[in-house]
């Protein structure tokens, strides 16, 4: 039976791409809270899970830090994933429509100053890609979403603005052992880390 890797969020999350790209061969499976992601590992329904820890713009994600310590996992990789935030909406939409703009709060943290730029009133939900299906089934063109471009083509929706991102090198760290690991990495890259999660008992590399 092909093994499963589970993520926070909704078809098109951001982890949910950094599961497709760490390894094809696992089937990557959705859940709603981080709650649900470490539950699901630890009682074996999945066997991997993709989190994330950090973000040098937007800071750390709280649920990580406070379910890791207690968890009884263990890390067995590192896997960093360029982050590209794109600002979309539905067909007839335009920048000049939007008044409001619906995303995870990390995303809308990490865009703060594009949208202040834009004029736009932030809303937060509960994932970057559940705010792209969200506004698809609204079909309001006065309220957007910030998520990946992966999320506007699987909710049909079209991207109003891409590179939404305040800064332009955004590299991510998760915990205090991964600081002793220089980053030799080109400017104007965008990086989210992910950390890749299993129980204790199972056996797999890097």
């Amino acid at each position: 039976m092909k093994k499963t890797i589970v993520y926070q969020g909704e078809p098109g999350a951001n982890s949910h791409i950094a599961c497709d790209l760490y390894n094809k061969d696992l089937t990557a499976v959705a859940c709603d809270t981080f709650d649900q992601v470490f539950s699901n590992v630890i009682n074996k329904k999945n066997d991997y899970a993709m989190i994330p820890i950090e973000n040098s713009i937007a800071g750390r994600v709280a649920d990580i830090h406070r379910l890791m310590p207690t968890s009884g996992l263990k890390i067995i990789g590192e896997f960093f994933l360029e982050i590209h935030h794109a600002l979309m909406g539905v067909e007839g939409s335009s920048l000049k429509t939007l008044s409001t703009v619906r995303s995870h709060e990390m995303a809308l943290s990490q865009c703060r100053n594009s949208i202040k730029e834009l004029g736009l009133d932030p809303k937060s939900s509960a994932d970057t890609a559940g705010s792209a299906r969200e506004i698809s089934e609204m079909n309001d063109i006065s309220i957007g979403a910030i998520a990946s471009p992966l999320a506007a083509e699987i909710y049909n929706l079209k991207i109003l603005k891409e590179n939404m991102e305040d800064k332009g090198f955004n590299v991510t760290q998760g915990m205090a052992l991964l600081l002793l690991k220089p980053l030799n990495l080109p400017a104007n890259y965008v990086l989210n880390l992910i950390i890749y999660i299993t129980n204790p008992n199972n056996n797999i590399g890097y």
